[in-house]
């Protein structure tokens, strides 16, 4: 019996071979827009689906470059193939088109992503399909929300910016009851803190460009799911082309050999920075998962081996305190996006979270007075050092 291979193992070997024509030990860059057939008969076959093989870096499986980082993170999340995309907003626009037409309905997490949100509440709703957007760290919000053409659950865990959690695998049993697909978007936790297949979900999606990537250089999303939903998935990717570069896919592949040891130092260092906020009395309160006092920290404990490196906080003083504190840090960056090996600072109301209306913003906890930190994998005495400097000046 093959003895199966730990997490970090996988992200260093797993999808990879050594270059059957020159033997190149890492995986190349297959810098090509289209591939040579045999004969004719193998075009036909392969453009019918009846071969495997590559066509059109367009359409499934694009490259062997992709291929390999496809076969990588799906070992990774515990899934059985996966489809890469040229952003994380790619990626769930694609798995929305696949699995729903008019006529259908949507529930998802009411905090979300911003452009999540508007992809949502804006596209969606003008092809005909009904979204509803509902509190999941509740089942029975979710309960109360379906309706006979409900066909997907979509969740965000932990949620972006408010750090909310829900249970996975309460919805995802839910789900399955009633013939409803769950999909859920893990670009905080990653696969190594959290694997969303194993809890019940049928599809896993992340953006790349954060934690996967990890360096704050690419843009990129990935889709983790059954070999039967690629299928319709593959027609998608196929017709409407947002893939991942190639240059992109090759820094993913670069980028998950180390995703284990980064997350560790993530989350270790989130939870000093976390702790620190949480004594300091210019802070009104802290979000995140790893601290007791968290709404959610026992379903995280749950479901999750780490807590990961975002969190959320306010600082008395509202809008201005928050605005002048941003203004003077120094180590850590004034920048949106996540993930990335240095500190990222961002005011989510104004920035990330900018698109969706105030009053629902203000409904779902993304106050204006809410700053967002991408812990980075400094030492943790220099983020504090900064953040604690900066608080002075508040």
């Amino acid at each position: 019996m093959k003895r199966k291979l730990k997490f970090a193992t996988e992200c260093v070997h797993a999808g990879e071979k050594p270059d059957p024509v020159f033997g190149a030990h890492t995986t190349p860059i297959f810098q090509t827009s289209t591939f040579i057939f045999e004969s004719v008969e193998q075009g036909a076959s392969r453009f019918a689906g009846e071969e495997d093989g590559y066509i059109y870096t367009r359409i499934p499986p694009n490259t062997p470059t992709h291929a390999v980082l496809t076969e990588k993170f799906a070992a990774l999340e515990g899934g059985e193939t996966g489809q890469t995309f040229a952003s994380g907003m790619a990626a769930i626009t694609a798995v929305v088109l696949t699995a729903l037409k008019q006529g259908d309905h949507l529930i998802s997490t009411d905090v979300v992503y911003g452009c999540t949100y508007s992809l949502f509440s804006e596209i969606l709703p003008g092809l005909g399909i009904d979204v509803t957007f509902v509190d999941t760290t509740d089942i029975e919000n979710v309960k109360k929300a379906l309706k006979p053409d409900t066909k997907m659950i979509f969740l965000e865990t932990p949620a972006n910016p408010t750090l909310n959690i829900c249970d996975i695998r309460e919805i995802a049993g839910l789900a399955r009851k009633q013939g409803v697909i769950c999909v859920v978007d893990n670009t905080f936790a990653t696969p190594y803190f959290q694997k969303p297949l194993l809890l019940g979900a049928d599809i896993s999606l992340s953006s790349c460009t954060k934690y996967i990537g990890g360096h704050a250089d690419l843009l990129g999303g990935i889709v983790v799911c059954s070999k039967d939903f690629m299928k319709s998935l593959a027609k998608v990717v196929g017709y409407t082309g947002g893939v991942m570069g190639l240059h992109e896919a090759w820094l993913c592949i670069r980028g998950l050999k180390t995703l284990h040891i980064r997350m560790e130092r993530h989350a270790e260092n989130a939870q000093k920075v976390a702790s620190f906020l949480e004594s300091h009395p210019g802070v009104e309160w802290v979000r995140y998962p790893g601290l007791s006092d968290h709404p959610q920290h026992e379903a995280a404990k749950k479901q999750m081996s780490g807590y990961g490196g975002m969190l959320s906080f306010s600082i008395r003083g509202g809008i201005e305190a928050g605005n002048r504190l941003m203004n003077n840090v120094r180590l850590c960056s004034l920048a949106v996006s996540l993930g990335a090996t240095d500190t990222l600072i961002q005011h989510p109301a104004s920035m990330t979270h900018a698109c969706v209306p105030k009053e629902v913003r203000g409904k779902v906890g993304i106050t204006d007075g809410l700053v967002r930190l991408s812990i980075g994998i400094e030492d943790p005495e220099d983020i504090i050092a900064d953040l604690e400097q900066a608080l002075s000046k508040v």
